[in-house]
């Protein structure tokens, strides 16, 4: 493709007016020469490159290099080799040259052979402006122009804090070398469509204000489908708008995302937040592209890098709990369990007998497990955690989040001089982020953008789930206790959906509330104190039971995939964290003055307003991968969508098998509420298309004739249900039935188990599907009849009796033949409801003493009505009187 000894320049990734500007520039001080453009996700400089005549400039493609023919390497506007990896194979050669060109700050990333020339410019173009200057180069002025563009890109056309006098002198020895202003500006112009629009305003709405080491720092958020060019644009119209003294534009875009940081104060150096989140920049322009990272994980790292910076020097040794309880490795399991009991601890350091040296870590689960089993008097050593983390005293909080959060260790000891001093708990971090008003949100939800429901709990509700939300929160303001209606309710109540199973949380104690709230309603309380819940059971105003769950704010987490979930004390943010999908993680206070300030920390109204399932935190399925039927159940009862970030992390859950650890009973509790959905079929075909349903067990796969019957099953519900008859059948027991069509009694058995029945049910089932086997073959033999004209609607009701309801509708929907579904319909909602037109008190005024006759007679009547031989009380008293007759000859033959 080149000539021996070429030049190969390239800049980074992703690339940005400036980076191409110098490239264009540092051709001109190397020759021979090639220039490889990495792409750019900006339309403007794809218009740009796709004008340029590209055999002209030198450009060649990738595909086509002869990377043995490059004896140098020129890298411009980067150092970091996370951003030049189409470079690879010439960055990783012995004996190349490498010659890099930046203006960025050092990173851990940075490549560390080679020369660097390094600028303190607010464009890498104006550094290599100064060596054409410096090298009486002559330009064109096309090029000038181009350079220019650079110049102009990456200062903001001069207004960026990051701007220098040599910015200027480049440009201004640009503009003697023929640089077009005009043009720059019809280059660099940036046209907004309608999605354009509708970013910036969600970034607008979205705004949170942040105070840190005195600094205004704006967090905006706004999400798209598909990759939107241009955002970086949009945080500077933003910036410029709102005057922001730092902004970091947040933009979730298919399944990655895109983090644009602007600075404009010397306190927040938004380059190092972002080269932490694998981006770069400098101190006051910078960016990143993120996976496999939520929305709210993002701005939860962006948050703690801010906690760093505004804290540089706060370590372990301040963070600490000192001196740190322990247990040395030769007490007893019981020992380690009354210790952690008696602190309230959930795991402590394991220490060599005699000494502060620590060798392992018991938590307080593990202990009471193996003292409910008779093992208190094992040794700790025996069941302690080996493979501790430690860290010194000089650790900054980066350190523990990466043993805490990345490698859940409950906690981190540190230790001075090899014993322990102290030790960093799970809780500790906790506070860290979420107590520490100080550091972290003073502005945030400025009254403008607060929300409140009140309004909608007024028009939406009914009375008596208002006086209850208002009773919470009089009882709240009286006890100084924040009080918030949480969960679905909150969701449903924004989309004008009926539900009024309301759940409160308290931050604070919660059982005191429900005590209040139980002595107020003329109830009582039933606590659970190891989940920190309580319900409320009382009578409505109808008299009918009812019930309220009140519990303490709460953290779950789970100490290992699908476990159940470990309970801790935590505010109502961490509470709303822990659960599935941002459009159920948000509350409404109910002790607020004005009444019903809405609470979203994660985004639940925009996720409402377009329609979209996301998740909290990209282990979200991992840790509970029922969520992946949740997240189903709730795309199609509300018609939204599942996020494709969202989708890919269900995807990862099943490649990870992890529907195998699931229990059977928490899968049944899943499909019976998908079940109980207006539309459980489409439920079960996109559980279907994602391979949730194979995943769970093979024999779920939806073969066409198993969806076609399922369809027929769904249609027969509703149809039931539009009867009004008394009677509802268990819809899940319907579609069990329908899942395990065609399959062998043993198949059956086993994926029943599988999906988690209790015994009773599932013996309830496979009896019904042998019922029904039997009456398969009656069916056959009194059709048989019926084409014969000798068979009656009577057989065919004796043949149907010791069928369940559910399994009426199974065989109804099963069945291919319209005759005998007609007939099977008129059983359900007729013939099994008859009754004869005579009664018992007729019979005795006919002279009949009770006894056995007496039910011989009324059914042979109701079987001669069913069959038209005996319609009416006068036709049926008269076949009594017959029957009778009948039985009197017989016993006079016999005497």
């Amino acid at each position: 493709m080149s000539a021996a000894k070429a030049t190969l320049i390239t800049c980074h990734a992703n690339a940005d007016f400036d980076a191409f500007a110098a490239m264009l520039a540092a051709r001109h001080l190397y020759s021979p020469h090639v220039l490889l453009f990495p792409g750019s996700q900006e339309r403007g400089l794809q218009k740009v490159y796709a004008s340029l005549d590209t055999k002209a400039y030198s450009f060649a493609d990738n595909s086509n290099l002869d990377w043995d023919s490059f004896e140098r390497l020129v890298l411009v506007d980067t150092r970091q080799r996370g951003r030049v990896n189409h470079v690879a194979p010439l960055l990783d050669r012995p004996g190349v040259i490498v010659e890099m060109w930046d203006h960025h700050p050092d990173s851990g990333d940075d490549i560390t052979s080679g020369t660097v020339h390094l600028a303190q410019t607010g464009s890498v173009t104006s550094f290599l402006v100064q060596q054409l200057r410096e090298h009486n180069i002559r330009l064109e002025p096309e090029d000038a122009t181009l350079l220019g563009l650079g110049i102009y890109g990456d200062t903001g056309s001069f207004t960026y804090s990051s701007t220098t006098p040599e910015d200027f002198e480049a440009a201004a020895w640009l503009l003697g070398q023929g640089m077009d202003v005009n043009r720059i500006n019809d280059l660099a112009a940036h046209e907004l469509t309608s999605l354009h629009i509708q970013a910036l305003n969600s970034l607008l709405e979205s705004a949170e204000s942040y105070t840190i080491n005195r600094t205004q720092v704006v967090l905006a958020e706004a999400s798209m489908e598909h990759y939107l060019g241009d955002f970086a644009y949009l945080a500077h119209r933003l910036i410029e708008m709102e005057k922001f003294p730092v902004l970091f534009a947040i933009g979730l875009m298919g399944d990655r995302i895109q983090v644009v940081a602007r600075s404009r104060s010397d306190a927040i150096n938004v380059g190092d937040i972002c080269a932490a989140l694998g981006g770069g920049g400098h101190a006051y322009a910078a960016s990143a592209s993120i996976r496999h990272m939520t929305l709210h994980e993002v701005r939860e790292a962006i948050l703690r890098q801010l906690y760093e910076q505004a804290h540089p020097d706060k370590t372990a040794r301040e963070y600490m709990s000192s001196p740190a309880v322990g247990i040395e490795s030769t007490a007893t399991i019981r020992e380690a369990d009354e210790l952690m009991l008696h602190f309230g601890l959930k795991a402590v350091p394991v220490f060599k007998p005699g000494t502060r040296f620590c060798n392992g870590l018991l938590d307080a689960q593990t202990a009471s497990r193996a003292s409910a089993h008779g093992l208190g008097g094992a040794l700790v050593e025996d069941y302690m955690q080996g493979q501790v983390q430690m860290l010194p005293p000089e650790a900054v909080l980066k350190d523990l989040t990466a043993i805490i959060v990345g490698g859940r260790q409950r906690l981190v000891p540190i230790v001075e001089e090899e014993r322990v001093i102290g030790v960093v708990t799970r809780t500790d971090l906790i506070n860290v982020f979420a107590h520490e008003q100080d550091s972290l949100p003073v502005l945030k939800h400025s009254p403008s953008k607060e929300r409140h429901v009140g309004k909608l709990i007024q028009d939406r509700l009914p009375p008596s789930a208002k006086d209850l939300l208002h009773l919470a929160g009089k009882l709240g303001r009286e006890l100084g206790l924040p009080v918030y209606a949480v969960g679905g309710f909150v969701r449903d109540l924004l989309l004008n959906k009926p539900n009024q199973d309301i759940d409160l949380v308290v931050e604070g104690n919660g059982i005191a509330l429900a005590k209040a709230l139980a002595q107020e309603l003329g109830g009582r309380v039933r606590e659970h104190q190891e989940f920190l819940t309580s319900v409320v059971i009382f009578k409505d105003a109808k008299g009918a039971e009812s019930r309220i769950d009140v519990a303490t704010a709460r953290l779950e987490y789970y100490e290992y995939p699908a476990a159940l979930p470990t309970v801790e004390l935590s505010s109502i943010k961490m509470d709303l964290f822990r659960r599935d999908f941002s459009i159920n993680a948000l509350a409404v206070r109910l002790d607020s003055t004005p009444f019903g300030q809405l609470v979203d920390f994660f985004g639940g109204q925009r996720d409402i307003k377009e329609r979209v399932i996301r998740v909290l935190h990209t282990l979200s399925f991992v840790e509970d991968p029922t969520r992946c039927l949740r997240a189903v159940r709730f795309e199609q009862r509300y018609d939204f969508r599942i996020s494709t970030s969202a989708e890919r992390l269900v995807k990862n859950a099943l490649d990870l098998k992890l529907m195998d650890k699931l229990a059977g009973p928490r899968l049944f509790g899943e499909f019976k509420h998908i079940c109980d959905e207006d539309n459980p079929l489409a439920c079960l075909v996109r559980m279907d298309q994602l391979g949730i349903l194979s995943a769970i067990a093979p024999q779920l796969t939806l073969i066409p004739t198993r969806k076609a019957l399922l369809q027929t099953l769904q249609d027969m519900l509703s149809w039931y249900r539009l009867l009004y008859f008394e009677k509802i059948p268990q819809a899940w027991l319907v579609y069990f039935l329908g899942l395990s069509h065609g399959l062998p009694y043993a198949d059956t058995s086993d994926l029943f188990l599988r999906l988690g029945l209790p015994e009773n049910k599932r013996g309830e089932i496979l009896n019904q599907r042998e019922q029904m086997r039997a009456v398969r073959g009656r069916l056959e033999a009194w059709q048989k009849r019926q084409n014969g004209q000798t068979s009656k609607v009577s057989a065919l009701c004796e043949v149907l009796a010791p069928l369940s309801l559910e399994s009426l509708l199974y065989l109804m929907a099963e069945t291919g033949d319209e005759d005998l579904q007609k007939k099977l319909s008129r059983y359900i909602t007729q013939w099994q409801h008859e009754k004869a037109d005579i009664s018992g008190d007729d019979l005795k005024e006919l002279g009949l003493p009770p006894g056995p006759l007496y039910s011989h007679i009324l059914r042979s009547a109701l079987k001669a009505k069913l069959d038209g031989e005996a319609l009416g009380r006068d036709a049926q008293l008269a076949l009594a009187v017959t029957i009778l007759r009948e039985k009197q000859e017989v016993d006079f033959h016999k005497n």
